[in-house]
């Protein structure tokens, strides 16, 4: 399979998918896509009608009365205008700036929606409309057009003789139900860090890693959790770098065009230490402890087990978190670095996040979105694995769906997903066996069973007085079985993808 192609082919590469009948196929399937957003945002959110609180659609509102009422240098101190402990802005200024804007467009149809205090749990049908066109235009203007460029990139980089292959795969990433259930049913901009980070993957296959470099550094600057991508991303552009003439000069344009688009965020902030340490405190949620709810990852898997907060400080567990993440994603770096490929940094990108949902400190249920993602640009790779893992990264979600009322749409989307998976007619998928059951399918089959059971359980019975939680500690067990298992087959997958790669990768493209 090719790993490069010439910078001279990429025009007549472009013509070739606009024959194809490509940039038609984007076109429907993007509208649809767009259709099936506007149907889940007709449904309940989270913390609909739930004062004092409400969740995060609230949250999302007051940070944009907060970036539009305030001085950019209040936006993160505690004043007598804004109350941290009532949903403190807590992601980097490039989220600020993105609810300024958005304030500025509830302003002018709807200003009772953002004005300073009064608009504390403000739910009008006018302000829930304009809150839901917000993560739609997101959603339409950056992540819709960083697919489409990874797409072009991707499919000219390696060609594929099905036009319904092509089409498939830009409706796997477009249709994904867990980001569509958390920005347009939950309510989060998700979209705009995980576009900007699909533009800067293509970036980085385009052989254009400046822009690359600019555009994961907006997604780290939108939200901290883009970091889960940062070693797959250091290490590759390292690990080309050092097989330059001068590696020293590549590696500082690199980081000198990082420092500035850094810069230019974190402007208002530059002016003293204390203002930067001040935004930076609230970057880190330590109070909030290794984990949140029963997400499906190592830490919350075993507190069953082992009380991990009753055993060690905040302070030891954050080592100890930090230490357990470097090492799992150890492998995956040092072999970008030893041996850089651009598959093996489509995986480097999955084997990375995955490290951290599983290892890091403070995970949430829906930071499974971050290995998904990678997982869905690799999904023609290996079909099968991909559809197991997004029914299990949708099924560790919904204990917290259930909460918000999407149920209905966590159904549609679920049967949708499994219909394009497997289209009547279809081809069947390369990585089947040939009519012998293997362990591997046993243990799926019976994963699958179990998930199935508990959804009808989860819905339909009342778990025991003495353990309310136990339905979500089983489904909890469930999911982290798979991500494990899914975790180990992705390693393996990189460093074989890289052998097979290697001897078509011209490293005389990297002088």
């Amino acid at each position: 399979m090719k790993d490069d192609i010439d910078a001279d082919n990429e025009g007549d590469s472009w013509w070739w998918l606009v024959n194809k009948g490509i940039a038609p196929s984007f076109l429907c399937i993007a509208v649809f896509a767009i259709l099936v957003r506007v149907a889940v945002s007709l449904h309940p959110y989270s913390g609909a009608g739930t004062p004092p609180m409400f969740g995060d659609y609230e949250a999302q509102r007051h940070w944009m009365e907060i970036t539009l009422n305030l001085p950019a240098k209040d936006w993160y101190r505690n004043t007598t205008t804004n109350d941290l402990s009532y949903w403190g802005l807590d992601y980097p200024p490039l989220t600020a700036y993105q609810s300024y804007v958005h304030a500025l467009f509830l302003r002018y149809f709807d200003p009772d929606s953002v004005s300073l205090f009064t608009s504390r749990g403000h739910e009008s049908h006018l302000g829930k409309l304009l809150m839901r066109w917000t993560v739609l235009s997101s959603d339409a203007l950056i992540f819709f057009p960083s697919v489409l460029y990874f797409i072009w990139v991707y499919y000219t980089r390696w060609p594929s003789g099905h036009k319904s292959d092509i089409a498939r795969h830009i409706a796997i990433v477009l249709l994904n139900p867990c980001l569509i259930l958390i920005d347009h049913g939950h309510f989060q901009y998700n979209s705009i860090s995980l576009g900007l980070t699909v533009g800067a993957v293509a970036a980085i296959l385009a052989q254009k890693e400046l822009v690359a470099s600019v555009l994961f550094s907006l997604a780290l600057n939108h939200k901290q959790m883009s970091a889960y991508y940062a070693p797959a991303f250091f290490s590759h552009l390292l690990g080309k770098c050092l097989r330059r003439k001068n590696p020293l000069l590549e590696v500082s344009k690199l980081g000198l065009v990082v420092l500035a688009t850094f810069a230019v965020v974190w402007w208002p902030y530059l002016n003293s230490t204390d203002a930067i340490l001040g935004v930076l405190s609230r970057l880190a949620p330590f109070e909030r402890g290794i984990y949140e709810d029963y997400v499906a990852n190592f830490w919350c898997t075993t507190s069953v087990l082992i009380k991990w907060k009753r055993l060690f400080t905040t302070q030891s567990l954050r080592l100890i978190s930090s230490t357990a993440t470097v090492l799992t994603c150890l492998p995956s770096m040092v072999q970008q670095v030893l041996d850089p490929s651009y598959k093996g940094f489509l995986y480097g990108l999955l084997n990375s996040s995955f490290s951290f949902y599983l290892f890091s400190f403070q995970v949430h249920e829906k930071s499974i979105l971050l290995p998904l993602l990678p997982a869905s640009l690799l999904a023609m790779d290996f079909p099968r694995p991909f559809g197991w893992f997004t029914d299990y990264a949708l099924f560790s979600m919904f204990p917290l769906l259930c909460r918000d009322q999407l149920i209905l749409p966590y159904m549609a989307l679920y049967a949708l997903f499994i219909l394009l998976r497997h289209p009547p007619g279809g081809r069947i998928d390369a990585t089947k066996t040939h009519g012998s059951a293997t362990l591997l399918t046993i243990l799926i089959g019976f994963l699958y069973l179990c998930s199935y059971t508990f959804h009808i359980i989860y819905l339909t019975a009342h778990p025991p007085e003495k353990y309310p939680f136990l339905f979500e500690a089983i489904i909890m067990l469930l999911c982290f079985s798979y991500f494990i298992s899914f975790t180990l087959y992705s390693n393996a997958k990189q460093w074989t993808s890289s052998k097979c790669i290697k001897s078509t990768y011209k490293e005389k493209k990297f002088l």
